[in-house]
């Protein structure tokens, strides 16, 4: 199963690549930095670090835009950290910018009086609505953030949920039933996130398995 981790400058992708790599089973990990790449994966992963407007940008000018917002209807795509937060209709990190459009919402500051932004280090998680990723995911269980903008999102696309002064979604959906059913976006480091974040990658590995 081909594995397309999207490059489009703005992710750590050889964290990501080492993780799916540490799997056993025939996952193929690939850069994607062309249009050609995703519409060739059976899964995406989109990866990402730094500003909002930056990240769109970057996709735009790759031409890798389209080319995501078209297979995403079609193979499961999992977006992580920055890369979660493109996933909506727009951001507001400096100004206002339009996102992909995959997932109903906005993102927008974290504002939490008496604790630091941004909110970084290991936060508790809560179950809000179930789904295929979170099958062995408990409240409780502990995953690694750093962020200064959260989703503003409605809770049925909420499958987790951590709590830093106010609740931030940590796992995100498309609306279900919808052409974008089977996006997901983290907005910790399922990576970097030890046990718990591992079995939240394998599990999004084998929702595309299922999909073939």
């Amino acid at each position: 199963m081909k594995v397309a981790i999207i490059d489009y400058g703005a992710g750590n992708l050889f964290s990501v690549k080492n993780a799916v790599d540490s799997f056993s089973g025939d996952y193929e990990t690939v850069f994607a930095s062309a249009a050609a790449d995703i519409e060739a994966a059976d899964v995406l992963i989109l990866p990402g670090v730094g500003a909002f407007p930056d990240a769109m940008r970057m996709l735009h000018e790759r031409g890798l835009a389209g080319p995501i917002q078209q297979q995403a209807q079609k193979k499961p795509l999992l977006g992580i950290c920055l890369g979660m937060q493109v996933l909506f209709e727009k951001g507001y990190e400096f100004e206002e910018t339009d996102g992909l459009g995959l997932i109903e919402g906005v993102v927008d500051r974290i504002v939490a009086p008496g604790l630091k932004v941004p909110h970084m280090g290991w936060s508790d998680v809560r179950v809000v609505n179930p789904s295929t990723l979170t099958s062995q995911v408990e409240d409780g269980d502990r995953f690694y953030f750093v962020h200064s903008y959260k989703a503003v999102t409605a809770e049925e696309n909420i499958c987790l949920a951590a709590e830093y002064g106010q609740t931030i979604p940590a796992l995100v959906r498309g609306t279900p039933g919808g052409p974008y059913a089977r996006v997901y976006g983290a907005q910790f480091h399922p990576e970097k996130s030890g046990a718990a974040g591992l079995a939240i990658l394998r599990s999004f590995l084998e929702e595309g398995r299922h999909a073939e």
